[in-house]
This record gives C-alpha cells, structure tokens and sequence, in this order.
C-alpha cells in the first residue's frame, strides 16, 4: 500500500481530523479468524506551500519509516499552513525558515519550533527590463515582501549593495523600512506577501522572490537574479508544536526527511541545496 495520501487546504478550512488508519483483524483466506493484535499505520499529516516543499514532503512519504504514513497537505499560503499547525490540523509543516516561525509564534501567540532543516535556497531580485543592477534607475519602485523576516533579508541586500543605508543602530535583519536612513536616490517601496510579489514583476523596476515561486515566470536565481544572496538562517525546517518535538512521530519525520529520497531531489535541483 502506498504510503503518499494528498490533501488540498484553501484559505476557508474545514477541520482536519488527526486520522490513524487501523488495519483491522479478521478472517484469513480460510476464513478462520485471527487473534493477532491489529497491525496500525499511523497518519501524519504534513503540509506544504510552494511546489518545491510539496516535492519534499512527497519524497519524505516514500521514505517514512514502518507503521507510518503521510498525508500530504497543499495550502495556498504561508500563514494558514502555521495556523493548521499550531491548531493541532497537521502533525507538521514544511514551508519556511526559522525567522519567518518566530515572528508567527510571537504574532499568534504559538509555540511552534523548527526541528529539522532540510534545504536552503538563494533568494534574488529580479527585474523584466534591466539586465543588471547597475542599470536600476533613480526613483525606481522596488517590490520586496511586507513579512518582517523576509522584509529585513531584503532590505539587507540593498544596503550591503550600497543602494540604501540603514539605521546603524538596529539589527539588519530585523529592518523595516521606516529603518532606512539614506535613501537618495529616491526609491519607492512596495510592500507584498511573499506569494503575490510575481505579480509585481510587469510593474516595479525591482522584485524580491523566493526561487519556488519565481521558478513560475521561467526564472531562477542563478541565471537571472540581479542580486543573490545564500544564508544559512534562511534554510528551510521541518516545524511541529514544541508539545511534540520529543514525539516518536516527529522522529520518523526526522528520518524521512533526511534520507536518501529527500536528498535525491535536492540534489537534483538547480535552485536549492542541500542543509542537513
């Protein structure tokens, strides 16, 4: 029996029941019947956003372990796959990095932890017209995420490209934009989830993007990312409530998403690299 089960979530959920399958006794082939204990297999569900974490998720059920299997969950965006999370819907998600986890937790009042990374990605701005960022014109309007986490990453990258300045007196990574000191050559900022910055790329002169999403415009960051940056922070985890991280469900998770299936598909991606 396969071990993949999909589930899709859109943004309007109906409450997902924690399933566990039982595989049920009953007459053999004689028809006598057994007093053997019932052999269970227990369902984890585990959600996903963009289509390379999808991909993940679907490696990491061909490779979970005996006695379980993995429900994988599609939703359409980064917070309702913690919300699924930290209301007890899913076993696990993997969708984000840490920094983007602890500003949901400290927003929501949640206790969700990162318990395994799995890959990390560069990110990029790219641009539809200019084919360097020399070209970047004065006044030009700039798209990066409205997230705090992903929004201080990019506000970083501009500053260290010398293209704007930050209070000195903040940590970069935690920039917003009313923390930009120097901005003199005019430039507009457009705030943006994560997952509707594409549709910014006719419009804006700059766009932020994460690679699973770009990769939908036929772009990717090393061929056509204007600026790249790769951080460790920024890999993406593995995340379960911090109630289970001690659970032997989240160490079967553990496996799966270190094993060999799961490093076959990074491994075999352009825009990603392996982080464990």
């Amino acid at each position: 029996m396969s071990r993949l089960r999909r589930t899709s979530f859109t943004a309007a959920l109906l409450a997902t029941a924690l399933a566990v399958t039982a595989c049920s006794s009953g007459p053999d082939s004689a028809g006598h019947s057994s007093d053997a204990p019932a052999e269970e297999t227990v369902t984890l569900h585990v959600a996903g956003v963009a289509m390379s974490t999808i991909d993940i998720v679907e490696a990491a059920s061909e490779a979970i372990g005996d006695g379980y299997e993995i429900d994988v969950v599609e939703v359409n965006d980064y917070v309702t796959v913690n919300r699924l999370l930290n209301d007890g819907e899913i076993h696990a998600n993997f969708a984000q990095h840490e920094p983007f986890m602890e500003e949901f937790n400290d927003k929501n009042d949640a206790e969700l932890v990162a318990v395994q990374s799995v890959y990390n990605f560069t990110i990029a701005f790219y641009s539809k017209e200019l084919e360097s960022i020399d070209e970047l014109p004065d006044g030009a309007t700039i798209a990066i995420p409205n997230d705090s986490s992903n929004l201080g990453r990019a506000l970083k990258m501009l500053a260290e490209e010398g293209l704007i300045e930050l209070d000195s007196d903040i940590d970069p990574y935690d920039a917003t934009v009313a923390d930009v000191a120097e901005n003199p050559r005019g430039f507009e900022f457009l705030e943006l989830e994560i997952s509707q910055l594409n549709n910014a790329y006719d419009e804006a002169d700059l766009v932020f993007q994460w690679p699973a999403h770009i990769s939908a415009l036929g772009l990717n960051p090393h061929d056509d990312g204007l600026l790249t940056e790769l951080d460790d922070v920024f890999a993406l985890q593995l995340v379960v409530r911090a109630e289970d991280a001690e659970s032997e469900e989240t160490q079967a998770l553990i496996d799966a998403f270190t094993s060999d299936e799961v490093r076959q598909v990074i491994e075999e991606s352009d825009s990603i690299e392996l982080s464990f």
